[in-house]
């Protein structure tokens, strides 16, 4: 994957993060100042990418989806149901990228999401099976092995694929 690429996925990722309420307002900024330094650019992309971190709070949610709309990425709503789905495929990224344990990506999707989103249940059940990891037959790695093969389906887009019930 090229600097571009990774950038132009690292942005989309963390515009519907941010529209889910799991990303700050400033980290959009940031991620549009990496996106610029690693290439990609637009009129509005340079515009957010400048924004302090105040100015960032007030000004990224109508410059946002402009910005997207310029680079051909998508505009999630806050907490349409695509987003949701997009969200939960995010937070599967960074977790593959290293930004999240595995244990924290379960957490965080089961703390968002509990078990109301059919696409991230099975990471939800997996978060309960931490819980009670030391009654149980299965190890702390075993676990973090499914939720790391779990989060490989969702990023690349498998449904249903490999799920282990």
């Amino acid at each position: 994957m090229s600097p571009i690429e990774a950038a132009t996925d690292d942005l989309q990722d963390l515009a519907v993060l941010w529209s889910i309420g799991e990303a700050h307002a400033h980290d959009v900024v940031e991620a549009a100042c990496a996106a610029l330094v690693a290439g990609l650019d637009s009129p509005a992309l340079r515009v957010l990418a400048g924004y302090t971190r105040a100015e960032a709070e007030y000004d990224v949610p109508d410059l946002l989806p402009v910005v997207l709309d310029e680079l051909d990425l998508v505009f999630y709503p806050r907490d349409s149901e695509a987003g949701q789905d997009a969200a939960v495929r995010a937070l599967a990224h960074q977790m593959l990228g290293g930004r999240l344990t595995p244990r924290e990506l379960a957490l965080r999707i089961h703390q968002r999401f509990g078990h109301q989103l059919p696409l991230a249940e099975r990471l939800a059940e997996l978060d309960d099976e931490y819980d009670i990891v030391e009654y149980g037959n299965r190890t702390l790695a075993q676990l973090d092995a499914e939720v790391t093969a779990e989060a490989q389906r969702l990023a690349h887009g498998r449904p249903d694929q490999n799920r282990h019930s």
